[in-house]
């Protein structure tokens, strides 16, 4: 039997030391801070008072701030017996040449309109790496589908099509689903979901480990969306 009502959850992973740091991330595997860690126990006990929230799947990335975040929830919800998936699809945004670089110091070098632009705008790209990251856990796949560097509307295409294929049919068909990712990948998503313009994509943020609770009805109209503060 097909609910009439179901629940999509998205976490943005607790605080990472580079959260912490204040620098910029993307695609380098940094862990939770002792605050993220947390944070996300915290997120945990939110996510377990969600009234008739009962998840069949949590998707994540491969990168080890949302994976511990992840875990940490599914702790705590006693969610651990579930399926997980772990997609490059879900990762950050890739910052290209602005990683592990101190977001303060890259306003003097570049200009605080340009980084403003960078962060928070829907088309503007970061500088590029000369090649795309080398990591075996990107071996398996085609070298020419990993990124130099994206703006948050690379990020959205490459999102996207794991949503339409893993998550979407999922939700039609009554079943809840929990999300653990990132900032700027959890923003890309969410434009899409409420139909946010590429202009006020601008002032939505993602804090971390704050839980996004939307009801949907089964053709995912929004019904209801909560923020777990």
């Amino acid at each position: 039997m097909v609910r009439n009502l179901v629940k999509l959850v998205l976490v943005r992973h607790g605080e990472s030391i580079a959260n912490r740091d204040n620098v910029y991330t993307g695609w380098n595997d940094v862990p939770l801070s002792k605050k993220g860690i947390e944070q996300a126990k915290d997120a945990g006990l939110k996510v377990a008072k969600i009234p008739d929230f009962v998840p069949t799947h949590i998707h994540t990335s491969v990168l080890s701030r949302a994976i511990m975040t992840a875990n940490i929830i599914a702790d705590v919800c006693s969610f651990l017996y579930l399926p997980i998936t772990k997609t490059w699809r879900l990762n950050e945004r890739h910052y290209g040449a602005l990683r592990g670089i101190n977001k303060d110091v890259s306003k003097k070098i570049f200009g605080k309109e340009q980084v403003l632009k960078w962060r928070r705008g829907f088309d503007s790209v970061p500088p590029l790496l000369t090649q795309p990251v080398q990591d075996r856990r990107y071996q398996k796949y085609d070298m020419r589908l990993m990124p130099q560097g994206e703006s948050l509307h690379q990020t959205q295409d490459r999102l996207m099509p794991y949503f339409w294929d893993h998550i979407a049919p999922e939700l039609m068909s009554g079943h809840d689903q929990l999300i653990v990712a990132h900032g700027s990948s959890l923003r890309a998503l969410i434009k899409k979901i409420e139909g946010i313009s590429n202009k006020d994509i601008v002032k939505v943020e993602v804090p971390n480990a704050e839980p996004i609770v939307y009801t949907f009805d089964s053709d995912l109209h929004i019904i209801k969306k909560e923020i777990l503060h």
